[in-house]
């Protein structure tokens, strides 16, 4: 059998269309997926390497075959492949198939009983592709109309809309699990020791020049006791280190500073200090905070409400 493909071709085909397919099915994110999986590139490697040995394979069968051929054999084989593609059987049969009706050839036979200034008109059969598609068409029409008329399937803006509203919940999981994306409605507070050992190494780097080392409040207030300005617990002091405190005298906004990571650490280190009673406090500042969402209302000082404070 002539072979119109040559073998560097076919090779280069499959192993790129098998390449394609595991591109698209392995999920490796923005990284292809032969970098991203060593195994991966191992199995294109070695499937490279197959499809190349099963070539020369095939062609040394060829080539033995070949001389095992008596002389009027050889004669015809070569017969054989001086027929061009286009003068095949198989050709032929496929173009007869899809572009020559089957119909009469008497003219007269054909002729419609009607002309237009001696134009007349003869009535000629479709061709078959055109026909198929027509056919094809009226197939896809009925399955349409089942699956989404009388099934009630999905149509594009049901699964655009399924699709955003799933969107939005993997977006809510990554904000929840990635800590630099976390903001006050997923941040949580931290109790490990590692944890409020980061975040008192942050607290000492930036905070004690405004609430003293040991948090007793300096410029800012005593962060020690259960007043707050802003609001206490985790969600309130991670919003403020965020946003900043009371425009034109509070705390500045730490975003541009601070990873959210960091915020998290911190405000947490902060929390953890509630009733360590440093020596010589400052005075108390805000509302008695006795929940995550609601303050006791209590008197302010009138003293202090113009410092600087995480609260």
């Amino acid at each position: 059998m002539k072979k119109l493909i040559p073998s560097y071709i076919r090779v280069l085909v499959v192993f790129f269309a098998v390449f394609a397919a595991m591109e698209y099915f392995i999920d490796s994110g923005d990284r292809p997926a032969f970098l991203k999986f060593p195994l991966v590139a191992l199995f294109l490697l070695v499937f490279l390497f197959l499809l190349i040995a099963i070539e020369v394979t095939v062609n040394a069968v060829d080539t033995i075959t070949y001389q095992l051929l008596t002389e009027e054999q050889k004669a015809k084989l070569e017969e054989v492949k001086e027929v061009t593609f286009t003068d095949s059987a198989t050709y032929k049969k496929v173009l007869d198939f899809l572009l020559k009706p089957k119909q009469n050839d008497d003219e007269e036979q054909l002729l419609l009983h009607h002309d237009y200034d001696g134009i007349k008109e003869l009535d000629n059969n479709l061709p078959p592709w055109w026909v198929y598609l027509f056919y094809g068409c009226i197939i896809f029409a009925a399955v349409y109309l089942v699956r989404f008329e009388i099934m009630g399937g999905d149509n594009q803006e049901m699964e655009l809309k399924k699709e955003m509203a799933q969107a939005q919940i993997d977006i809510a999981e990554y904000k929840r699990t990635a800590p630099d994306l976390m903001d006050e409605n997923t941040v949580t507070l931290l109790t490990d020791a590692a944890s409020l050992s980061a975040g008192k190494a942050i607290f000492t780097a930036n905070c004690i020049p405004c609430h003293r080392a040991d948090a007793g409040g300096q410029i800012g207030p005593n962060l020690t006791d259960e007043y707050w300005i802003l609001g206490g617990g985790i969600k309130n002091v991670f919003h403020t280190l965020v946003n900043g405190g009371r425009d034109g005298k509070g705390m500045i906004s730490w975003k541009g500073t601070l990873k959210p990571k960091q915020m998290q650490e911190v405000a947490s280190y902060v929390l953890s200090l509630k009733g360590s009673n440093p020596v010589n406090p400052k005075a108390p500042d805000g509302e008695v905070w006795v929940g995550p969402t609601v303050p006791e209302k209590a008197p302010k000082n009138p003293t202090n409400l113009s410092s600087t404070a995480i609260k």
